[in-house]
């Protein structure tokens, strides 16, 4: 077909973004394709139904992320998802006008992301109501990227009233934030003091401390002292450079020992565990968390009600550390449901030595703690977990270490959860590494 266009350059190797400029460049009036190409006997075929297949797709996956090519990839065996039974009571939308609100939510977030300012979409945003919590959702998150953005750009009163609308999880404490911005010193802790009574998350609570005190000199009163959170052993060490350049494999390898092996495994050991123990509970059948063959975990898996909807489930599975079979249990789940899609378990990074290591050496305390935690809020909880894991399976214990490289800090999340295995009792340690000059 190239020989049939009015381009000055026709390689082959030249890529089609390189030869539609090329026609641009030439500003030539829009007609139909067989005007561009006369002598072609090829017929041209475009699909007319794009959106109402569009449409089709976001009734089945209740997304647009998701494409017809999972049968493809389920049938090949290349992703296995778990069995779970859909109801009429779990489809994605209720009904059509469900369907219109989140293409038009779509719409908003697309053409936000493609550079419409955010006085254009912001009030069709802040109008949107929907009974649909899935919706109200996205809602919010909508509302709390464009808050961001204002921020960024230094419309601060605007993005403090953006803030306030969205019930995104961290728009509570980007209020206080922006309040000290615009010098409201005194409406920023009166908002510290409301959220601190229930934070929504260790996030918050750990960023509230923090500007509690900071607020309070500001304004000449007596600052609260906090308590100083349990810290971790600190280890300092030094090692010739290896070839590969990472940090983690040079201390793992470092510290390894026939009879005490060490890990790499960061947050998908606990992780892991986690998914295998509490499958039944992550996988239940609710309505709304499940409505098509192709999904790797529930679809309200970041809400707020997560857990709260299936306490009773995720009880009965943590009640199992009680039991001295839970070893048992977990590993017959491994072998069961192995290659699985699952939210929790990374297949890939596991096998049954470094299981049955985990299993023999973490008492069940220690899981229970770190599982409870962990629901507390999945999201932010999953990750920050140390790099390491050293098993003494001779003693049945272990312990986990942080690694950080030269000019390298520990992150938020790594301090929350740092401090809560020391709370626990949970042996762990921060290894800060140098390179040996020689």
């Amino acid at each position: 077909m190239l020989a049939h266009l009015p381009l000055t350059e026709r390689r082959g190797s030249l890529k089609k973004t390189a030869l539609v400029d090329q026609l641009l460049a030439q500003g030539l009036p829009a007609q139909p394709f067989m005007a561009w190409c006369p002598a072609l006997d090829d017929r041209l075929l475009s699909l007319q139904i794009d959106e109402l297949c569009n449409r089709l797709r976001l009734m089945f996956f209740g997304n647009l992320a998701q494409d017809w090519s999972e049968f493809v990839l389920a049938d090949l065996g290349i992703y296995r998802y778990e069995s779970v039974d859909i109801s009429p009571e779990s489809r994605g939308f209720r009904c059509r006008q469900d369907l219109e609100d989140y293409l038009h939510l779509r719409e908003l977030r697309i053409r936000f992301e493609e550079g419409e300012e955010a006085e254009a979409v912001l009030p069709a945003l802040l109008s949107f109501s929907s009974a649909s919590p899935y919706l109200r959702s996205r809602q919010s998150s909508q509302l709390f990227h464009i808050a961001q953005h204002l921020e960024k750009c230094g419309e601060l009163e605007t993005a403090l009233a953006v803030y306030q609308r969205s019930e995104y999880s961290q728009a509570r404490w980007r209020q206080v934030r922006v309040l000290e911005q615009l010098g409201r010193d005194a409406e920023a802790l009166e908002q510290v003091l409301a959220f601190g009574v229930m934070p929504s998350s260790d996030e918050e609570r750990q960023r509230l401390e923090r500007a509690l005190p900071r607020l309070q000199r500001k304004l000449g009163l007596p600052v609260t002292k906090r308590a100083k959170p349990c810290e971790a052993a600190q280890i300092e060490l030094t090692l010739r450079r290896p070839g590969h350049g990472s940090v983690e494999i040079a201390v793992r390898d470092h510290f390894t020992r026939e009879q005490a092996p060490v890990y790499y495994v960061e947050n998908t050991l606990l992780c892991s565990l986690f998914g295998l123990l509490c499958w039944e509970a992550i996988f239940a059948p609710l309505p709304g968390a499940f409505f098509h063959p192709f999904h790797t975990g529930p679809v309200d898996l970041y809400n707020a009600d997560f857990y709260s909807r299936r306490q009773a489930l995720f009880d009965a599975c943590m009640a199992r550390l009680q039991q001295p079979d839970y070893p048992e249990l977990i590993m017959q789940r491994y072998r069961e449901k192995f290659g699985i899609q699952s939210p929790f378990v990374v297949w890939q990074l596991l096998d049954e030595t470094l299981l049955q290591l985990a299993l023999l050496c973490i008492p069940a305390q220690h899981l229970q703690a770190c599982f409870a935690r962990l629901l507390q809020d999945i999201k932010a909880n999953r990750s920050g977990m140390p790099d390491l894991i050293q098993f003494y399976p001779a003693e049945r214990r272990y312990r986990m270490i942080e690694v950080k490289g030269p000019g390298d800090r520990l992150q938020d999340n790594q301090k929350r959860w740092l401090a809560f295995a020391a709370e626990q009792g949970i042996a762990v340690e921060v290894c800060y590494l140098s390179w040996d000059a020689a």
